[in-house]
């Protein structure tokens, strides 16, 4: 996510001078944010559940199909995920825009 900011300053700056607000430009980087962690807890999912006789005999007291596993795993990983985004996102809320401007 930082790459990804860091490569639309120009873009941001120019809806900082059209008048976007901090939270319009934070909603933005997190909505991309919160969009790549779904994508990618639903394929961790998917293939978790494809692989279950495989990991079943690494797991010790847990089903290989426990859905409060699955949920608690899911839940952490997008609560991580969007905190990593959130950094990113807050430091685009402070570009200025004439400097984003002359940036190119």
């Amino acid at each position: 996510m930082s790459y990804s900011v860091s490569e639309r300053t120009h873009e941001i700056g120019i809806r900082m001078a059209l008048g976007a607000r901090p939270g319009d430009v934070l909603g933005l980087v997190a909505k991309l944010g919160l969009k790549l962690t779904s994508i990618g807890v639903a394929i961790g999912v998917a293939l978790a559940f494809g692989v279950t006789r495989l990991i079943s005999t690494f797991l010790f007291g847990v089903k290989p199909t426990d859905p409060l596993t699955y949920a608690a795993v899911a839940l952490s990983l997008a609560a991580i995920a969007l905190l990593a985004c959130y950094i990113p996102a807050r430091r685009a809320t402070r570009v200025d825009p004439m400097i984003a401007l002359r940036y190119e």
